[in-house]
């Protein structure tokens, strides 16, 4: 009798690594050197001549084009540090304008008033913000047992008070509606003339970089993920014993502590501080800018904040014959229609 003898079972082939699908691999490899280079450009910007009809007055280095780079990078800052609470917690604020201004005044009032420098005045007033903004912040958090409504009344509250005091210019400290202008002597004098817009300029990229890094870095991180899942399911998160209030909280005065540091760039920027930074149109405006850029969203807030930053500026220029606001509520409803996601959801749609 012959044993019968089994087959013995050939292991799986392991799975054959083949080449990356048609320039994926290369894909990877550009993607971590875009980011550098696209700062690197811009930084290099100053150096260029090139003049571009209708899109600018002049030259691509002229103090004109500068100053108006950098404003929209700012505001570009500015949009990015608002989603951050808006795009990436789910609070929807309508008084960060407070912060801006108070970052604006209160910088020049440090310079006018105590005598400071520039950095320790700037220092100061961010300092004084983010404490604020921790106090404001828990009273206007409270009212969410009311529903998101009640958040974004009280902070639309505490704006428009703001508003009024510096309005209504108390100790001739705030301007009335004239603002204040810069108050130079506490300014380097690299950051002071037409001369100089090269300087602010820069200063401006920085202030973008800088907010870029904190924002894009927190929210890679697990605080992060909390707040996506805040704004996606609260009572989820409370459940898996999370503090809601706790980190909405944090992301508040992150929020604010970056908008004030923008305030004293806005200044900085626009050689003063006006009343219109303090309004809760000004929040309304960053919240446009976000909208149109693509809230939640990587690159978005800072697209945003850009386009409509030099539409608003060069629409009066451009002798349409009609209201230039009218032209860019126009424009912004057909970005809406055309794109409800946000100009950046244009480029997901197409890879899909």
């Amino acid at each position: 009798m012959t044993a019968t003898r089994t087959p013995r079972a050939t292991p799986a082939a392991a799975p054959v690594k083949g080449p990356a699908p048609d320039g994926a691999g290369r894909l990877r490899r550009i993607r971590p050197l875009t980011l550098p280079a696209g700062v690197l450009l811009l930084a290099l910007l100053p150096y260029s001549a090139v003049e571009i009809p209708v899109l600018l007055d002049g030259p691509v280095n002229s103090p004109g084009s500068l100053q108006l780079f950098a404003l929209c990078i700012v505001f570009g800052g500015l949009a990015l540090g608002y989603d951050l609470m808006f795009g990436r917690t789910g609070l929807l604020s309508f008084g960060h304008a407070l912060y801006i201004a108070g970052g604006a005044y209160g910088t020049q009032l440090a310079m006018a008033e105590l005598g400071l420098g520039l950095v320790p005045a700037a220092l100061l007033t961010v300092v004084l913000g983010t404490l604020a903004a921790v106090v404001l912040g828990a009273i206007s958090l409270r009212t969410l047992a009311l529903g998101s409504v009640g958040f974004a009344m009280v902070t639309l509250a505490f704006a428009q008070a703001g508003s009024i005091y510096v309005e209504r210019n108390p100790g001739g400290l705030t301007g009335g509606e004239e603002g204040l202008p810069l108050h130079v002597e506490g300014v380097p004098a690299a950051l002071v003339g037409v001369q100089n817009t090269v300087h602010i300029y820069w200063l401006a990229l920085g202030y973008l970089v800088l907010v870029a890094a904190v924002v894009w870095t927190v929210t890679a991180r697990p605080v992060g993920r909390v707040w996506q899942g805040i704004r996606d399911n609260e009572q989820r998160v409370a459940v898996l014993g999370r503090s809601p209030f706790a980190y909405k909280l944090g992301a508040f005065t992150l929020a604010s502590a970056l908008a004030v540091l923008g305030g004293v760039l806005h200044l900085l920027v626009t050689a003063g501080a006006t009343p219109h930074t303090s309004t809760p149109e000004f929040t309304l405006t960053l919240l446009v800018m976000v909208v149109l850029g693509g809230s939640g969203t990587r690159w978005g807030p800072v697209v945003g904040g850009v386009l409509f930053t030099y539409l608003d500026q060069r629409l009066g220029g451009w002798n349409l014959g009609v209201e230039p606001m009218l032209v860019l509520g126009a424009l912004f409803v057909l970005a809406v229609y055309a794109a409800p996601g946000g100009i950046t959801a244009l480029g997901r749609r197409r890879r899909s």
